[in-house]
């Protein structure tokens, strides 16, 4: 490695400069005000920036990849709730084929005795995408009942339903088996080891200025509250949704899959056999817990991502995509949700996230590829 790449050269190069002009563009289409991007390998932080402001308001504070706040929404499912099953599945207290029947006996039902862990994870539960339990109940107590109690609507197994409720029953069931509440696990068992600071649900409200605010209500800015009724009725932590983090603090998540479980401290997460078992392409585009990269679409991950890439998005404009074939993470964060000025937001997202994909892997096959910290730039050779 030569000194003089090491040293501080401040410029871009067109793969961040590409990065760069995609992520201005969903701003300037009205897609969301602002983003946060974070891109690396499993040893490195290759970029991390902010763009545009957390508001349409020039007077608003500029995303920090650092210390800005996200409503995770979906994301909840992979970094909270998919690794705490991890977690349990390794140390053998949780079992994939044991019916969920085993670990909640009030899941009762007609043909609900064959779903399994792994179908809920597979999201082949049988059950429906989603109930308004905002609106069909008044407490965490009833929403969970419905839940619980909600029939299928398909036999078990037989088809692909992407389904909130699958994670609303597996975060329960990290709750059965663990004695501990969700949030309480995922903070011990999966984020504090892996340096995840800034991670969690319900943050504090002191940290609500760091946060990147969801909507807009009669002029007023809301930030500090989840976008996701069915989390907020659900008590702000739920399987599905409720989870909050930065741009780095996913980033430091993303590395351990790269690493095969094992942490920056280099303690082990996940037994690199639970890694490839939870990673590894299943029924269509998914994995357990994961979605694969679709390889005959480009929205989304991109044309040059690998088919082995794994990732999840978020209703609110979040996503993270994680390739082990050529040691690459890219996490995006925007708050969509805040008073969107297009109607195409999610489609105009989901082309802002495969252009800065395409131009992370360009990004990381530069014979010196620059590590972009803010608004300077180092070569690294």
């Amino acid at each position: 490695m030569s000194l003089a790449c090491i040293a501080m050269l401040l410029f871009q190069t067109g793969a961040v400069a590409e990065i760069d002009r995609a992520v201005a563009d969903g701003i300037s289409a009205g897609a969301y005000p602002g983003a946060a991007v974070v891109i690396g390998t499993g040893d490195t932080v290759l970029l991390a920036k902010g763009y545009g402001h957390l508001t349409y308001s020039t007077a608003s504070r500029i995303p920090s990849a650092d210390s800005t706040l996200y409503d995770l929404a979906s994301l909840t499912k992979v970094v909270a709730t998919t690794a705490a099953v991890m977690r349990l599945v390794d140390r053998g207290l949780l079992d994939l084929a044991s019916p969920v029947q085993h670990y909640l006996p009030d899941f009762v039902g007609d043909g609900k005795e064959l779903v399994t862990v792994r179908l809920l994870l597979e999201h082949r539960s049988g059950l429906r995408a989603f109930l308004p339990l905002n609106e069909l109940s008044s407490t965490p107590a009833e929403a969970r009942h419905l839940v619980v109690t909600e029939p299928l609507r398909w036999a078990a197994g037989s088809r692909v339903e992407y389904s909130d409720l699958s994670s609303m029953l597996l975060g329960w069931i990290v709750e059965s088996v663990s004695g501990m509440s969700l949030d309480e696990f995922a903070a011990q068992e999966v984020f504090r080891p892996v340096g995840m600071t800034q991670t969690g649900f319900k943050p504090s409200r002191d940290r609500i200025p760091l946060m990147a605010p969801v909507g807009l209500w009669r002029g007023h800015v809301i930030a500090g509250e989840l976008h996701d009724q069915n989390a907020v009725r659900l008590g702000g932590v739920s399987g599905h949704a409720g989870l909050y983090s930065t741009g780095l603090d996913l980033g430091r998540y993303a590395q351990v899959y790269l690493n095969w479980g094992a942490t920056a401290s280099g303690a082990q997460l996940f037994r690199p056999e639970t890694v490839s078992l939870f990673t590894r392409r299943g029924l269509g585009n998914r994995a357990l817990g994961w979605e694969m990269r679709d390889t005959t679409d480009v929205a989304n991950a991109g044309a040059l991502l690998s088919s082995s890439a794994f990732g999840h998005g978020g209703y609110t404009g979040t996503s993270i995509w994680i390739d082990p074939e050529r040691d690459l993470f890219v996490v995006i964060l925007t708050n969509r949700v805040f008073a969107p000025r297009t109607s195409r937001s999610i489609s105009m997202l989901k082309a802002v996230r495969a252009r800065v994909a395409d131009a992370a892997v360009a990004l990381t096959a530069e014979e010196c590829s620059s590590v972009v910290i803010g608004a300077k730039t180092k070569r690294r050779c």
